[in-house]
């Protein structure tokens, strides 16, 4: 038995390895020689980077080695800060040149974008609620890419695991009426940047630029709340429409990995958390970081994986992850409380 157990998980290590390896490729390493139909293809890493890893002993070397290793086309993130009077765009910059890999970014706060395209136009703070956009080109095609970093208050998928949404103290017992969920969900200013994002996607539209927007939502994904989970993850039976999935949804954009892996019984997904925990007496695991696409006949996803640890936190204590989606394994130490998504997609002519 040992030596057959032996033999299954080298096998095992041997898959893990090979997709590992081959998961993302560059637009460089892709193109017309192996789908006469394909322009190009790029990736994309949604990266919340926990207050620029400070929060972590090495988090932003190890932000840094985790970008130089998978080398995304474009990176959106989360938690920029500007720490000590320094701007972190320029700190990553650099510490990725160094390893000698190639980006361009802005100045901003709160979300960031790292994009291995020169950029030809950028947002500035506070022009788009809760997020920042560049504009680039591949091959002569314009893409639109958006960063987003949702209000975190109003956390209405703590209300049926028994705390409360904004101060996170655990509540006398759940909340499982569906009206005051969605009411508190509304009560945030999620779908007010949803709205501002839409708003200026028209312009890109308009343009037939590829879009694509990256984000840590603060929130559920109604493609995950659903009848096949509604016992599960201390959901408490609750099926919800969560405001900005079914907003997006009904304005032509996808999400990347639900596309991948449609299953959310067997490709849950979970982001969060991954090593910190506000609701110890719960089950709080949730898909909250995405990369949506908006999805008209040009592009298509190729492939999309978590980035991060195997494990999530699950009534305070770390969790082996059961089910059958790919974990990408970090570097070192994980820098931060989220996973990393990455997609790649393809764009034909």
């Amino acid at each position: 038995m040992m030596k057959k157990r032996t033999v299954l998980i080298t096998l095992k290590n041997i898959i893990i390895s090979f997709i590992f390896m081959s998961f993302i490729p560059s637009c460089s390493q892709t193109g017309e020689t192996e789908n006469s139909n394909i322009n190009f293809s790029f990736s994309v890493m949604q990266f919340n980077v926990w207050q620029e890893g400070t929060q972590v002993p090495g988090g932003f070397d190890a932000i840094v080695n985790e970008i130089a290793a998978h080398n995304p086309d474009f990176v959106t993130m989360s938690e920029v800060r500007n720490y000590n009077n320094t701007l972190f765009y320029k700190r990553i910059l650099q510490a990725l040149d160094e390893k000698g890999v190639k980006y361009y970014s802005f100045s901003s706060y709160d979300t960031a974008i790292l994009s291995k395209y020169p950029i030809k136009e950028f947002s500035k703070d506070n022009a788009i609620h809760s997020m920042h956009k560049l504009v680039t080109e591949i091959k002569g095609q314009e893409i639109a890419v958006y960063s987003a970093h949702l209000d975190y208050t109003h956390y209405a998928v703590y209300l049926p695991r028994g705390y409360d949404g904004n101060n996170f103290n655990k509540l006398p017992a759940p909340i499982t009426d569906l009206t005051q969920i969605m009411n508190m969900d509304l009560s945030s200013t999620r779908q007010v940047a949803i709205k501002a994002f839409l708003e200026a996607a028209k312009e890109d539209i308009a343009k037939k630029r590829i879009i694509i927007l990256g984000g840590d939502f603060n929130e559920a994904s109604h493609l995950d709340w659903t009848e096949s989970t509604k016992n599960l993850y201390d959901h408490r039976g609750i099926v919800a429409p969560w405001n900005s999935s079914t907003t997006l949804y009904k304005n032509g954009f996808r999400d990347s990995y639900r596309e991948v892996y449609p299953d959310e019984l067997q490709y849950p997904g979970f982001t969060w958390p991954a090593q910190n925990s506000w609701a110890l007496d719960a089950d709080e695991r949730d898909r909250i970081d995405f990369v949506y696409y908006y999805a008209d006949r040009r592009i298509s996803v190729d492939k999309s994986a978590i980035l991060g640890p195997d494990t999530s936190i699950v009534k305070g204590q770390k969790v082996k992850e059961t089910e059958h989606d790919i974990f990408l394994a970090p570097q070192n130490n994980w820098p931060t409380d989220h996973k990393a998504v990455i997609s790649t997609f393809s764009v034909k002519k």
